[in-house]
């Protein structure tokens, strides 16, 4: 198969996605670095809380996962207005994504992360379907940050409570 300006457009187009994503989860974790290492290590957190290290890996991942998904979506034609609206509830739960770091560990506050992780999670089960009216893969491959989300809301509610 040979290399056209179409595929050198699609390969382009992936790495933005995939960048769009990575960017803001860089942009996060410079809160999170910010206290990960002092108040974090200081609060009460329960029993299943994950190691540290796996945190960059699993976000890492999810990120990319993000990424690939709305290159499968914006292939469908920005024309299409159901990808304008896919695109623009992504656009917003990655917002909602990045504050949710400055919430947690900027702040710091649990309270606060719990406030701002619930409409983040509505957002990407929102996104999830949006997407999966235009392409079932494209929503498949964000259920992995639907779970991991879902997670870190019970851990963030967990340290709360464990805190107060």
């Amino acid at each position: 198969m040979a290399f056209n300006k179409q595929s050198a457009r699609d390969a382009a187009l992936l790495i933005g996605c995939i960048l769009i994503p990575l960017s803001a989860g860089f942009i996060g974790s410079i809160a999170t670095a910010a206290n990960v290492s002092g108040w974090y290590q200081t609060i009460n957190k329960p029993w299943f809380t994950p190691p540290d290290w796996l945190f960059g890996p699993a976000w890492t991942t999810l990120y990319i996962l993000m990424g690939i998904s709305l290159f499968l979506i914006l292939r469908f034609g920005w024309e299409r207005r159901d990808v304008r609206v896919a695109t623009g509830i992504f656009a917003a739960q990655i917002f909602l994504n990045g504050l949710w770091s400055f919430l947690f560990f900027g702040v710091p506050s649990p309270l606060l992360g719990l406030i701002g992780i619930i409409p983040l999670w509505a957002m990407i089960l929102w996104m999830i379907i949006a997407f999966n009216r235009i392409s079932r893969t494209a929503a498949l491959l964000n259920i992995p940050y639907l779970g991991w989300v879902t997670f870190a809301t019970i851990l963030n509610a967990s340290i709360y409570v464990l805190n107060l």
